[in-house]
């Protein structure tokens, strides 16, 4: 039997970055669709936020991979004909490849059992709701839970009871099961829902459902393909996978030479490499990751790749936060060196930063400069005409002393 193979860490974080889709030559013209193709090939899927206080969550990661780059695309691949991305609850609500549909059917299956509290009671208490609400979708698609609200009909008496927040729950649990998906989001960011069988390509909704079992393991394997060399828990977590289902499906993939175990030099649970996983020898050049970005989805395995302990503190009250409110990391070549919290203010037309700060064993200077030209191409992109002062943190002095990024 052949030894297992030991990876240093270092290796093992050019191992994920590079499965990521990091690394890329630089573009000379603009990215196209075809760039942002890769991207979704190389990530797997997109997570979708409603948080827009620098830029919704599923615009980042293609822009830390490729640059600016024109986000109508990626709003075209998931609202217009031939439609290549649809959202649905893969990892959180993200938008997926269609050809992965099939394999996320498994989950749909599971709605009266494993839809939250809200949708799933109301699929038990009301079906005759539901069933409304679908044929509304069937007449009107694609439509807003706003404009089928306006058409419930008037109350009979005091036991009817339908309401915005029932017809939004009916909804969301159409979407769960899969009958209804969305044909596109309103300038609100509202979901525009549609018949799931009007909305992918006919060759999709024509394929056959695979058996679970099959879908876990062609999932799992996508998932790994993604991370390059992950734990088990992080195998499961990308796809929010069932622990015995993502285990046998590990097993079998193991089996099949697809996953190799490997041992990561500082790592505590088992690694599983993926056989064809790239293995660069260096990254150069800065960029920030948004906090629903793949890479560092799963905190554990950002700790252990790169140091890094990173926390979102969107939720935590503002006097108990500890770097700020919408804090992205900054990737210099393959290290973590600073984390800045950012704000797009545009009616002010300038990128702010309310702190900045640095990583241990970050050169200050240096990572300044760095994060300095980063922020100003992301204003760019934005549509800001500038960046203002970072407020406070130990690396404010030095990115506000950077008055050049040649």
């Amino acid at each position: 039997m052949l030894a297992m193979e030991t990876l240093t860490l270092t290796q093992a974080r050019r191992i994920a970055l590079a499965a990521s889709g990091f690394g890329g030559r630089s573009l000379a013209a603009p990215p196209t669709g075809r760039h942002l193709r890769r991207v979704v090939e190389s990530t797997g899927l997109l997570q979708i936020d409603s948080v827009n206080v620098l830029q919704r969550a599923h615009y980042l990661p293609a822009y830390s991979r490729i640059g600016p780059y024109d986000t109508a695309l990626l709003d075209r691949g998931s609202s217009r004909r031939p439609r290549w991305l649809f959202e649905y609850w893969a990892h959180e609500a993200s938008l997926v490849p269609v050809e992965l549909q099939p394999l996320l059917r498994w989950r749909m299956a599971t709605a009266r059992e494993k839809a939250w509290g809200g949708p799933r009671s109301i699929a038990r208490e009301r079906p005759e709701l539901v069933e409304w609400v679908l044929a509304e979708v069937a007449d009107r698609g694609p439509v807003t839970a706003a404009e089928i609200e306006a058409d419930v009909p008037k109350p009979k008496g005091d036991n009817w009871g339908w309401n915005w927040s029932d017809v939004k729950k009916a909804l969301e649990f159409l979407f769960y099961e899969g009958s209804v998906t969305s044909a596109g989001r309103t300038t609100s960011f509202a979901r525009r829902y549609d018949l799931t069988s009007r909305v992918l390509p006919a060759e999709v909704v024509a394929t056959p459902t695979p058996a679970a079992e099959d879908a876990h393991r062609r999932l799992v394997e996508r998932a790994a393909r993604a991370l390059g060399v992950a734990a088990e828990a992080e195998l499961r977590d990308y796809f929010r996978l069932p622990t015995d289902g993502a285990r046998r499906a590990i097993a079998e993939l193991v089996e099949a030479d697809v996953l190799v175990p490997v041992h990561v030099k500082g790592w505590k649970p088992q690694a599983y490499l993926h056989r064809d996983a790239p293995r660069p020898r260096r990254f150069t050049g800065g960029t920030l990751i948004s906090p629903f970005d793949p890479l560092i989805w799963e905190r554990g395995r950002t700790e252990r790749l790169f140091g890094l302990r990173y926390r979102i503190e969107i939720y935590v009250p503002e006097p108990q936060r500890v770097h700020g409110y919408y804090v992205l990391p900054f990737l210099e070549g393959e290290r973590f060196t600073a984390r800045v919290d950012l704000k797009a203010d545009r009616k002010a037309g300038v990128l702010r930063i309310p702190a900045a700060w640095l990583e241990p064993g970050a050169d200050p200077e240096t990572t300044a400069r760095a994060l300095r030209a980063e922020l100003e191409r992301l204003a760019g992109w934005l549509g800001l005409s500038g960046v203002d002062k970072a407020e406070r943190g130990d690396l404010a002095a030095f990115l506000n002393g950077v008055t050049s990024t040649t």
